[in-house]
């Protein structure tokens, strides 16, 4: 597992509130139903606060699945 993969888990699990055991590698908003609209709020929070920067509204709703997340921090040299 890539390390911005384990990363992304675990922001993804703290937003929407489960262990990082059930975050599987194909999450996404349609497939892990604790991710909702308040959950994205949450993730994008916390993932501005790891990149220390505001995300840009494209970036924000370019984020569906935990690949994306990961691929954001990447992005963000993290």
């Amino acid at each position: 597992m890539s390390a911005n993969l384990a990363v992304a888990r675990q922001i993804l699990a703290t937003a929407v509130r489960l262990p990082e055991s059930v975050i599987a590698d194909d999450a996404a908003i349609g497939t892990l139903e604790a991710w909702d609209s308040l959950a994205h709020v949450r993730l994008m929070t916390a993932l501005e606060e790891v990149v220390g920067a505001q995300l840009a509204s494209d970036e924000i709703v370019a984020v569906p699945k935990l690949a994306d997340v990961a691929a954001l921090l990447a992005r963000h040299g993290r």
